[in-house]
Order: structure tokens, then sequence, then C-alpha cells
């Protein structure tokens, strides 16, 4: 399945499964089939998010970046931050970041540290 064209926001149903909503937004299917696909209802890895982006046929950089500000992001990047209470998975999607604990947003959640992988088009 190729990149989706749009995103449809999906609020994580738990607080372990931010990798998951993150998936499904990217991949446009239920956060229930990716749960499945990732074999986890807890917290996600980076080998299991970059799994489950080739498994859906979705090309992507391999290498990490870091990132300030929301200029030094690509068009589309799957985002790990570290916020004030743990690592999280968000998505940055064409100037507009969905992050599945805090909702749609201009701008980046409250983070110390943010990294990005570059996705395809």
């Amino acid at each position: 399945m190729p990149l989706v064209k749009s995103v449809t926001y999906i609020k994580e149903p738990t607080d372990l499964q931010c990798g998951q909503a993150v998936l499904a937004m990217i991949c446009g299917k239920k956060i229930e089939e990716i749960i499945s696909l990732v074999g986890t209802d807890r917290e996600t890895d980076l080998k299991q998010m970059l799994n489950t982006l080739s498994d859906f046929g979705i090309d992507f950089e391999k290498t990490r970046k870091p990132a300030e500000t929301k200029q030094d992001l690509p068009a589309i990047c799957l985002l790990s931050l570290e916020t004030p209470r743990c690592w999280h998975w968000s998505l940055y999607f064409k100037g507009t970041f969905y992050d599945p604990e805090h909702g749609v947003m201009d701008d980046f959640p409250k983070s110390k540290r943010k990294f990005f992988w570059e996705i395809k088009e």
C-alpha cells in the first residue's frame, strides 16, 4: 500500500500506543490492524516502526537526523521526540504535526530532543 495522500488523525488508544497510531495514520490503516502486524499493544521500537513502513512499501531514509525547528524537517517524516514524560513517536506531514497524544498541531509538542526519518513520496 502506498503512502497516504492526506492524513486522518488518530489519537493513541493508550499512552503506550503512539507508534501504532503514527503507523496507522501514515499507512491509512486501522490501529487494530497495525497492532496485530507489529505484534504488540505496548511501546514500539525503531525496528518495528521501520519494518512496518517497509511492509507497506513506504520508502524512507534509514538515517536518523536531528531537528531543532520545523524548518529542519522534510515534507513528510517520522518523528522521535524526547518529551517531558517519555520518548514519543509523532508524524509530520506537509506542514502539520499529527501527534497521537497532543493532537493536530502547527509546531512540535514540547520536547527536549527531536529526531526524524524522512519518508519519501
